[in-house]
């Protein structure tokens, strides 16, 4: 047995032990760290490191790399969604006791062990290739939901089972324009065991993103991103295809240049991903933009909790209690609009309003967040301003191009090994007692630019 394989042994055994432990078991991984004298899989668990090994990993690669880090415009919005953060500071309280501690939480009737869930991010595919059946594997480890993307790699079949039987997963949805293979998605998806479904609403189309259009990158045109498209038989069938094999999938690492090369020589299978690609990406970046009332659709037709990802604004927040069980605050990590607020400045304006709070408090609707977590500090603002949970996005993306399931995982096990010290250390030993509580933090004003 190699040295890499005793710590992936460790590290297994290590997330059955997180599943299946009551109080203070997060915060064992770091105390394991210490007392094993074992280098974290990613050899750091400082975020914006991990963040450049990722980068150096796909220097052949970087417009890989830039997809998933790069944002709209001027970068300006994915800043003010970190610069939030530094505006509100946690306020510990001593003398309280959080010897034991519990980071578990309940949404929508489920009892999760944190309150953390993976990110719909997609094309997972270009940075690794286990792609989200890897990040489908690490979540079901600890027990964590990931929200499956409709931009994935892998089909929505391949995933259910990668998460296996009676793992939390919900699954997020790019709207298709046509009805029919709305339908036939939705089913696909609740017949899996998906039980959420998360509905983005600020990807109509793809934002003005100059890392991309630098290099003309967009893997959805070479099918990279369209396995639940090239799966879905109502779709396939409007395209006049067979839908593709279990276990077919698209290459990696994904190489637009020679796909191009391949299509110009007369790859024929090259040449229908290209067709099958652009066809799927008018279905889900459609240029259609939704109104209130075409929720109805939707309402209709899934049996389960429907989240709007997106809401930035009060009165949106206001209007979605009236329509549907939850939001995620988001900005899409600043991927959408250039020189937008940051998502926590409107989660912290949102979760004012007397309307959401009323609803939240009565169990009718539930706030989560997403844009700009990185540590467990971030996690206990987002909660003490509102949030019943949040999302993780490009940190666990890092971890997936370094080292696939096992980076996944880890950079999950820290993040929440960071929450639940830093909330003991802060003089709470559960959830419950930072959530919504304003007086956890305080706000320190920003200088005028």
């Amino acid at each position: 047995m190699t040295a890499n394989d005793a710590n992936n042994k460790s590290s297994d055994a290590e997330a059955t032990s997180i599943v299946s432990q009551g109080s203070n078991h997060w915060s064992a991984f770091m105390l394991s760290i210490y007392k094993e004298r074992r280098p974290p899989a990613l050899s750091t668990v400082e975020v914006k490191r991990i963040e450049e090994l990722a980068r150096e990993k796909l220097k052949d690669h970087m417009d890989a790399y830039l997809y998933v880090f790069g944002s709209a415009g001027t970068c300006s919005t994915e800043r003010f969604n970190r610069e939030a953060f530094d505006t509100w500071r946690i306020v510990p309280h001593m003398l309280r006791d959080a010897t034991s501690r519990d980071i578990g939480t309940t949404i929508f009737g489920a009892k999760l062990n944190s309150p953390l869930l993976i990110a719909p991010i997609g094309v997972q595919g270009i940075v690794h290739p286990e792609a989200e059946l890897a990040t489908a594997r690490a979540a079901a480890s600890l027990g964590v939901p990931m929200i499956m993307s409709t931009a994935s790699t892998r089909s929505i079949e391949a995933v259910a089972a990668a998460s296996g039987p009676g793992s939390p997963r919900w699954y997020q949805l790019y709207w298709p324009k046509t009805p029919e293979v709305t339908l036939s998605v939705l089913a696909r998806a609740k017949k899996e065991g998906f039980t959420a479904l998360v509905v983005t609403l600020d990807t109509p189309t793809i934002g003005w993103r100059p890392h991309d259009l630098d290099r003309t990158y967009l893997p959805f045109l070479h099918g990279t991103g369209a396995a639940v498209g090239l799966s879905d038989p109502v779709f396939m069938r409007r395209m006049g295809q067979e839908v593709w094999p279990v276990g077919k999938h698209v290459e990696f690492p994904y190489d637009p240049a020679a796909l191009e090369v391949r299509a110009a020589q007369g790859d024929v299978e090259v040449q229908t991903r290209k067709t099958l690609g652009t066809a799927w990406l008018a279905e889900t970046n459609s240029g259609v933009y939704r109104t209130w009332e075409d929720l109805a659709f939707l309402k209709k037709n899934w049996e389960g909790p429907i989240v709007l990802k997106g809401i930035q604004s009060v009165n949106d927040a206001e209007t979605a209690v009236d329509w549907v069980d939850g939001i995620v605050v988001s900005n899409h990590g600043g991927r959408q609009v250039d020189g937008a607020t940051a998502s926590l400045d409107a989660l912290d304006a949102i979760c004012l309003s007397e309307k959401v709070r009323a609803a939240q408090a009565a169990g009718t609707f539930t706030v989560l967040f997403d844009s700009g977590i990185r540590t467990g500090s971030d996690i206990i603002k987002a909660l003490a301003l509102g949030a019943q949970g949040v999302l993780l996005g490009r940190p666990f993306m890092y971890g997936l191009c370094l080292a696939g399931e096992q980076g996944v995982a880890e950079q999950v096990r820290s993040i929440l090994s960071d929450l639940e010290i830093t909330l003991g250390l802060s003089g709470y030993s559960d959830i419950k007692g930072v959530q919504g509580k304003r007086s956890a933090l305080v706000k320190v004003p920003t200088a005028k630019l």
